[in-house]
């Protein structure tokens, strides 16, 4: 309850904020032969505020249990705006139709659970029942390593919730591309996008696909062969 009196606060004041800047603005255009007035003290912090309520900045928001998800959502709603993503949502599959309707998208761990009391419930099979209800979801890692092989935490959908293999890929492809609103230029496959590409050695949620070339803007960043040469050539100096 006392985080969502926070942002509530936030928003409140955010709100206050913007309809003073406002009043201002308007008076200075009257008074532009007459003393100049004195402008509100700028607040970075309400400034952020103020764009997220403008559309102009998006949120991401951290969750796991039901309730806090709910409650942030019901937040986001009271000042007429939406969560963009919420993150880690491990207790999604619970309110994946109270998000559907919200218009959030879900950024999960493919299969942590019960190492904390917030994910006691936590299940494998949550990203896709959040994708079964019509959720746009990702797949995501606090983890440094794991975060080097999400196609196989990926892959993982398909065995616990019998997701389609293209509906896994997508969630670390487009999916994210999406939530970031970046899928114009990355995220898949397409003329006129950015040509951000891997090259895999076997199918992408195989546990054994290597990275054969990496290219980031049509530039090969690595190349599995160029490596071992240069390996090669390290270890005969």
């Amino acid at each position: 309850m006392g985080v969502e009196q926070v942002l509530v606060d936030a928003f409140t004041r955010a709100v206050d904020y913007q309809r003073e800047m406002s009043q201002y603005a308007d008076a200075a255009k009257k008074s532009r032969k007459s003393a100049p007035l004195v402008s509100p003290r700028k607040d970075l912090e309400l400034e952020a505020l103020v764009e997220i309520l403008n559309k102009k900045r998006f949120i991401t928001c951290h969750s796991y249990v039901q309730s806090e998800i709910t409650a942030a959502m019901r937040v986001a709603e009271r000042f007429g705006i939406r969560v963009n993503t919420f993150t880690h949502i491990l207790e999604g599959y619970k309110v994946a139709d109270k998000m559907k309707v919200h218009g959030a998208n879900a950024s999960t761990f493919s299969d942590w659970w019960n190492y904390k009391m917030e994910v006691i419930d936590a299940i494998p099979a949550n990203p896709a029942i959040m994708q079964a209800a019509g959720l746009n979801v990702a797949i995501n890692s606090d983890d440094a390593e794991m975060a080097r092989r999400l196609n196989q935490e990926a892959a993982k959908s398909v065995k616990y919730g019998a997701m389609k293999e293209e509906d896994a890929w997508k969630m670390v492809t487009l999916n994210p591309a999406k939530m970031l609103h970046v899928d114009n230029r990355v995220g898949s496959i397409k003329v006129g996008k950015d040509a951000d590409l891997v090259l895999w050695s076997d199918h992408p949620l195989s546990i054994y696909a290597q990275a054969l070339k990496t290219i980031v803007d049509g530039v090969v960043y690595f190349d599995r062969d160029r490596d071992r040469q240069l390996q090669i050539g390290r270890a005969h100096v």
